[in-house]
């Protein structure tokens, strides 16, 4: 099973930036950033494969980038113009074998980073 650590979360002003990294400790296809909020249900940020296609939540579009370093078994998540409503724990997933952008699978999930968007 994969293990996967978060780390880059912290306190961050509206309209500010934070970069989030995913750290595997080996190579997986498809990943995912997903983001659960106080009193809320987990819910899916962006997907990319290991080709580098990716998709996003309505909401984050224009705003957050995902993207990976294959070499460094890593993935990012780039946030820009935070939004209070944006703060979450925000965890990295592994997509089972054969995941794609179209049809994504949840697997091993890291423990989350806290990101929180206040003046």
């Amino acid at each position: 099973q994969v293990q996967l650590v978060e780390s880059g979360g912290g306190l961050v002003q509206p309209g500010g930036s934070l970069r989030l990294s995913c750290a595997a400790s080996r190579r997986i296809g498809a990943m995912a950033w997903y983001r659960q909020a106080p009193g809320k249900q987990r819910e899916l940020v962006a997907i990319i494969t290991s080709a580098g296609s990716t998709t996003y939540a309505d909401f984050v579009k224009g705003r957050f980038t995902i993207s990976r370093d294959n070499a460094k078994n890593t993935l990012y998540l780039q946030m820009n113009s935070l939004r209070p409503e944006d703060t979450a724990v925000y965890y990295c997933n592994a997509g089972q074998s054969y995941s794609t952008i179209y049809a994504y699978t949840p697997g091993s999930w890291g423990r989350g980073t806290q990101v929180t968007v206040s003046s």
